[in-house]
C-alpha cells in the first residue's frame, strides 16, 4: 500500500469534539490535516476547493445533516473518501448512510487509538467499520429481503473475484488495480453482482461475504 500522506477534511459541528478529532490527527504521521468545518454547508465547499482524500463526517448537524452532506459529496464526484463519525448506532443511520456511499462508519465512543486505526484503514482504500456497526448491518440484513446463494445467483468468475476482494475492504480504485481493469469496468461488475445477490451497496456485499465466509475466487496479491 501507499504511505503517502493523506490528506483529511472534518466535518462536525461540535467545537469541542472538531478539537478533539483534530488532535487525534495530529499524532499519526500518515494523515494530514487540510480542514474543518462546523456545518455541511461550508464543508461541502471546503471538500469541493481541498479534495482531500478522507472526509471525517458528523451524521446529526443542524442545518444541512451528515447524510445530505455525504450524498452531496459524493454527487460531486469527488474522490474523497467519506467516514462518518457519531454517537449514532441506531440501525437505520448505519444503513442510510452506507447506502448513500459512506466509505465507513465509527462511533464516537470508541477507543481512540481504535478510530486512528480505522482511519489508517480507510486510507488504504479499504471499509472502516467498527465491531459494532459491522454487527448492526449483520443484522439489518438478517432482516430485509434475503439476499440470493452466490450459487443461485450465478455470479460470474469475475464478479465472484470481485466481491473476494470488496470482502477484504477493496475500494474500486484497488480493485481496478488488483485486476487490471479500469474503475469503470469494476463499477459496472459490482452493479451486476450487488443485483444477482438481491443486495444494495457494496458494504453490505463486504458484511455478507465476511459472515458467510465466502472467498469466491480470489486472485492471487501482486509484491
Amino acid at each position: 500500500m501507499s504511505e503517502d500522506v493523506q490528506t483529511i477534511l472534518v466535518i462536525d459541528d461540535h467545537p469541542l469534539m472538531r478539537k478533539g478529532i483534530l488532535q487525534l490527527i495530529a499524532m499519526e504521521d500518515s494523515l494530514r490535516l487540510v480542514g474543518e468545518a462546523g456545518d455541511g454547508q461550508r464543508g461541502l465547499e471546503l471538500a469541493r476547493q481541498l479534495r482531500p482524500d478522507l472526509i471525517l463526517l458528523d451524521l446529526n448537524m443542524r442545518g444541512l445533516s451528515g447524510l445530505e452532506t455525504l450524498k452531496a459529496v459524493k454527487a460531486a464526484d469527488l474522490d474523497s473518501r467519506v467516514i462518518i463519525l457519531t454517537v449514532s448506532d441506531s440501525e437505520e443511520d448505519v444503513v442510510a448512510a452506507l447506502r448513500a456511499g459512506a466509505d465507513g462508519y465509527l462511533l464516537k465512543d470508541m477507543e481512540p487509538e481504535d478510530v486512528l486505526r480505522n482511519l489508517k484503514i480507510a486510507s488504504q482504500g479499504r471499509i472502516a467499520l467498527g465491531e459494532r456497526v459491522a454487527a448492526i448491518m449483520a443484522d439489518a440484513l438478517r432482516h430485509e429481503n434475503q439476499p440470493l446463494p452466490v450459487a443461485s445467483a450465478r455470479l460470474t468468475e469475475r464478479e465472484q473475484e470481485i466481491l473476494a476482494l470488496i470482502a477484504t475492504g477493496f475500494s474500486n480504485k484497488l480493485i481496478a488495480r488488483q485486476l487490471k481493469i479500469t474503475e469503470g469496468t469494476v463499477k459496472v461488475h459490482v452493479k451486476h453482482l450487488l443485483r444477482k445477490l438481491n443486495l444494495d451497496s457494496r458494504v453490505e456485499a463486504a458484511v455478507w461475504a465476511v459472515k458467510h465466509q465466502f472467498r469466491g475466487s480470489l486472485p492471487h496479491r501482486e509484491g
